[in-house]
């Protein structure tokens, strides 16, 4: 497929983005990866049947050089892949309307900021804005009739200490009023503000009008799922004197659309949530389980009755996580897409209890739509880039290719080949991971090693086409990444070895892969590097602690101090990480900090966090990056501008970050530049 630069991007294509002077670590050959086909680079996103299954709607994303940033269009294709061409210039998370002869969209609108809009598939195309909101519209979704559309916005509340000050003269211009805080969990935006709302529910006319808010109160709705006659929504919501135990507490409600009426359907302690009814609308499947204390939690698929009764479960055995869950035409199940041991493929579920797999792949398959038949999804593998696929569910085996995006650009491109491995680690733990080579590989030789440390910690590196691994290995790295203890994806006990022992015997599975890559007899020593983000940075700043056989590391995004975490994050899920709160018994938050070992530290290490960081406080960079420079440990602090949890969510950053990063590694080899052969 040709690459599809919008209109009025043809020219800005030419124009590079701005890097500071002196970044240049890039040393691919010619025919392999370079880091600048980044900017050319293209994604597929939701791809939706529509309800006759002729057609198929998806969003592809592009880099806007111009201004910085990932911008996306509304595609459309017939179901066989053929006559693609864009519908709509500027939108995302497309939706068919129930008759097919109307998409809604999200796109920016008036006034300034996310808007609902609504396109007519006829000849004439005509385009409205439906809505007119101050708050970005989220779960956005049709009525079953299609004469409304349901979403969630964030409400501004009540403030909780209303004070009236004295003696303020007409016009004064006086300092504006504090914030007042008065709960546990609030969230901040991106600028470090208080956001003290709480998410409801709306309906607005299809046609345009007045959105209605069916939900108030100091609840927060999310979810929205229509029942198949019109008269309820389903979602899931916390009442806020819960608000401690938020990350496993939750229950499962409808609200009458016609009178605002909500009745409780789930009433247990633990979380329930993400419900879906049955096209015959008499079953509702959501996915819960009772509440524990474990840090990893593979929650269950249950079915209840519309009304709330007869709640059952039918995932027993099954102890994997699932997610998309979309029911069969024929009310005897849900598809659901579920990841396990870095793969991703569908599964069924059975109202009569028991989980199968549907399709099978060392790939990453997720489906998002299914009708006529046909389920539409996107699938990524090693080398293959993600696009938009199809098949039959009679046939599951047969996946048709729908789109190639990046075929163009990496016409002539030789990417390193992938290597799967299986190792032993401490206590028996068999531990997953992958080696990327460089294109030219050649086992005789000596090349340096890249470790790359996954976040969560309950993350999961995948089969997933990588670019920055790629481009590592187009530079002359050997690229190891793996799933210690802790991952997802390997069963409810593995996930949750390391409760209260975070960071511990990870560092081991870690460790022991190094090893099994340097048995192989091409991996210089003297020349390994390791970096990660969030729990990849925790882990990273540990590792430079307990060994020094690493010439140069980069901790990103990291916490380094848990005791001082507690009271900065942006949320109360540090309840997870210890047993006890640190002003009961302060010890395993000490134990565990990565900052109690700066003194061991020898490795020159980086820091690279975003200033606008909240989940990983800016601060647990400054308090490590401080104490390495008292040690005199070559160090250097990087803050990048315009970004939150990570360093690469504008285009230029990404850049930057894979330049910096190498950059580093490349001012602190042993012995010789480590792209020499």
């Amino acid at each position: 497929m040709a690459k599809s630069t919008p209109p009025g991007l043809l020219l800005l294509a030419l124009i590079p983005l701005a890097l500071p002077a002196g970044l240049s670590a890039q040393n691919e050959p010619d025919g392999t990866l370079k880091l600048e086909t980044y900017l050319d680079w293209e994604w597929v996103a939701d791809p939706r049947i529509s309800p006759d299954g002729s057609q198929i709607i998806y969003t592809q994303s592009w880099v806007d050089k111009q201004n910085d940033r990932r911008s996306s269009s509304i595609y459309i294709m017939d179901a066989d892949g053929e006559r693609r061409r864009r519908l709509v210039e500027d939108g995302s998370s497309p939706r068919w309307s129930p008759s097919g002869d109307r998409i809604l969209f999200t796109a920016e609108g008036d006034p300034e900021g996310t808007q609902i809009f609504v396109r007519y598939m006829d000849a004439e195309g005509a385009i409205t804005q439906v809505t007119h909101l101050e708050n970005g519209p989220g779960n956005v979704e049709w009525s079953p009739d299609g004469t409304q559309i349901a979403f969630t916005m964030s409400v501004d509340s009540d403030h909780p200490w209303p004070i009236s000050l004295p003696g303020r003269p007409d016009g004064a211009n006086w300092t504006e009023g504090p914030k007042v805080v008065d709960r546990l969990v609030y969230r901040r935006d991106r600028r470090g503000y208080i956001d003290e709302g709480y998410s409801h529910l709306f309906v607005v006319p299809a046609d345009g009008g007045t959105a209605r808010q069916l939900t108030d109160g100091d609840w927060n709705h999310n979810g929205v799922a229509w029942t198949p006659d019109g008269a309820e929504i389903l979602f899931t919501s916390l009442r806020v004197e819960d608000a401690e135990h938020e990350w496993r507490q939750s229950d499962i409600y409808s609200v009458a659309v016609a009178s605002g009426e909500i009745t409780r359907l789930t009433d247990r302690s633990g979380p329930d949530g993400s419900p879906v009814p049955s096209p015959d609308g008499s079953m509702i499947v959501y996915t819960g389980n009772d509440l524990t204390t474990d840090t990893y939690i593979t929650r269950k698929i249950h079915v209840m009755n519309r009304d709330g009764s007869n709640s059952r479960m039918i995932s027993d055995g099954f102890d994997r996580q699932a997610s998309g869950m979309i029911w069969a035409a024929d009310n005897s199940g849900v598809y659901m897409t579920v990841r396990s041991e870095g793969t991703s493929n569908l599964y069924f579920a059975s109202v009569d209890g028991g989980v199968s797999q549907v399709t099978e792949g060392n790939h990453m398959l997720s489906v998002a739509s299914i009708g006529a038949g046909m389920a539409v999804g996107t699938l990524s593998d090693y080398h293959r880039t993600g696009d938009v696929i199809a098949f039959a569910l009679n046939n599951p085996d047969e996946v048709t290719q729908l789109t190639d995006v990046n075929s163009d650009i990496l016409a002539g491109v030789t990417l390193g080949d992938v290597e799967e491995v299986w190792y032993k680690s401490v206590e028996d733990y068999d531990i997953h991971g992958w080696i990327i080579k460089p294109p030219d590989f050649d086992p005789s030789k000596q090349y340096p090693l890249i470790l790359a440390i996954h976040g969560g910690p309950h993350g999961m590196y995948n089969v997933g086409f990588n670019f920055g691994w790629q481009n590592h290995a187009a530079n002359g790295y050997v690229v190891l990444y793996t799933n210690p203890r802790g991952s997802s994806g390997y069963g409810s006990a593995f996930g949750n070895s390391i409760k209260n022992a975070y960071p511990g015997k990870d560092f081991d599975d870690l460790m022991a892969g190094v090893d099994l890559v340097i048995d192989r007899g091409y991996i210089d020593e003297q020349n390994m590097f390791v970096y990660g983000c969030s729990g990849g940075g925790v882990l990273t700043s540990w590792v430079v602690g307990h060994t020094d056989r690493f010439a140069a590391a980069s901790a990103n995004c990291p916490v380094t101090n848990w005791l001082s975490f507690v009271g900065t994050t942006d949320g109360a899920s540090w309840y997870r990480n210890f047993e006890h709160f640190p002003w009961d018994d302060p010890s395993e938050h000490l134990r565990r900090s990565p900052l109690m070992y700066v003194g061991n530290v020898t490795t020159p290490t980086m820091l690279m966090t975003g200033e606008g960081d909240l989940r990983t406080p800016m601060p647990q960079t400054e308090e490590y990056y401080q104490a390495l420079r008292v040690l005199k440990v070559p160090t250097a602090m990087v803050r990048f501008k315009n970004e939150w949890h990570g360093t690469s969510s504008t285009p230029s950053n990404f850049l930057r970050t894979h330049i910096y990063l190498r950059e580093w590694f490349e001012k602190h080899r042993r012995g010789g530049s480590v792209t020499d052969e």
